[in-house]
């Protein structure tokens, strides 16, 4: 699972550095194997490993179980923080948190969470079964493609 954390506008990069670095302390409190800073790719000739911190980028690695907590706990971790938008991209699907509590936001992690569950129920959960149509490679299932609120639905 990828999350990315977007944030608001007077945000600078070492503050979100420092939120993405609060929000993985939260994560590994929680049943998931590994959370660690993503890397913005290969490192060119001479450059820090510091340089190849992608920042706001966290990919975690967890037990199909540990989803909806994961989830769950982004989406309270946001809404005090200056963060305008955490990204989680799961196979093929994606969900765009906001800061904001509504009714449509919760519908879209629900489909998210429905149909990740779904898909581990039967199947290995990565989105590549040839078997399940709702969660193959093309099908961004139930919960859109980095829908928020007031994205549709």
């Amino acid at each position: 699972m990828q999350l990315v954390l977007t944030g608001r506008q007077d945000s600078d990069q070492e503050e979100l550095d420092e939120l993405t670095r609060r929000l993985r302390d939260r994560l590994l409190e929680l049943d998931v194997d590994d959370v660690r800073l993503r890397r913005a790719g290969d490192l060119p000739e001479g450059a820090k490993p510091v340089d190849a911190i992608a920042v706001g980028a966290l990919a975690v690695t967890m037990a199909p179980i540990a989803l909806r907590s994961v989830v769950s706990l982004v989406q309270t971790w946001i809404e005090n923080r200056p963060v305008r938008t955490v990204s989680i991209a799961l196979g093929d699907n994606s969900l765009e948190l906001e800061a904001v509590s509504s009714a449509d936001q919760q519908r879209l992690i629900e489909a998210f969470l429905a149909a990740h569950e779904a898909g581990t129920a039967g199947g290995s959960g990565d989105g590549n079964d040839p078997h399940d149509p709702g969660d193959g490679p093309g099908d961004p299932g139930p919960a859109g493609s980095s829908a928020g609120p007031g994205q549709g639905g």
